[in-house]
């Protein structure tokens, strides 16, 4: 699994120009599977990002969780971060797991999400989104399940 998190002031998710998710400070999380990718995957990632300290404490330090600012989170699905761009213009994206292989892990994945507590927004999966965001810092962190 491949996860793009971005430090946010406030992020939302329009489908034909109406809102169907918004949260304020916290993470969007862009979110792309492989067909190998399962519940390892998931919990790994799930233990990493809510444990991630890049919040700024009373000192200007980053040492603080989305739990200890009492942040939220939006997870969009996202395929392209699988894009393979080595040979031509045009991206391959053999390496993203098929669809119904990557969104029911990706269901998986904000299940989890949801059982940590964090208040969780999401997309809609294989939709044509606009996503905005106001990233904060800025702060953008890749995570990769095959570089652990």
């Amino acid at each position: 699994m491949r996860v793009l998190l971005q430090k946010v002031s406030s992020a939302s998710v329009s489908i034909d120009k109406k809102v169907v998710s918004h949260i304020g400070k916290g993470f969007l999380l862009l979110v792309a599977v492989e067909d190998s990718d399962g519940a390892e995957e998931v919990a790994y990632l799930v233990h990493k990002i809510i444990k991630l300290r890049v919040f700024l404490d009373k000192k200007g330090k980053m040492n603080l969780s989305i739990s200890d600012v009492a942040g939220s989170i939006l997870s969009v699905s996202q395929f392209t971060l699988y894009a393979d761009t080595r040979k031509g213009n045009r991206p391959s994206f053999t390496d993203a797991g098929q669809p119904a292989h990557a969104q029911a892990i990706y269901n998986d994945f904000n299940q989890a999400l949801t059982a940590t507590g964090i208040p969780l927004e999401t997309g809609v999966f294989a939709a044509d989104m606009a996503v905005k965001l106001v990233n904060d810092g800025p702060v953008t962190i890749m995570f990769d399940t095959d570089q652990r």
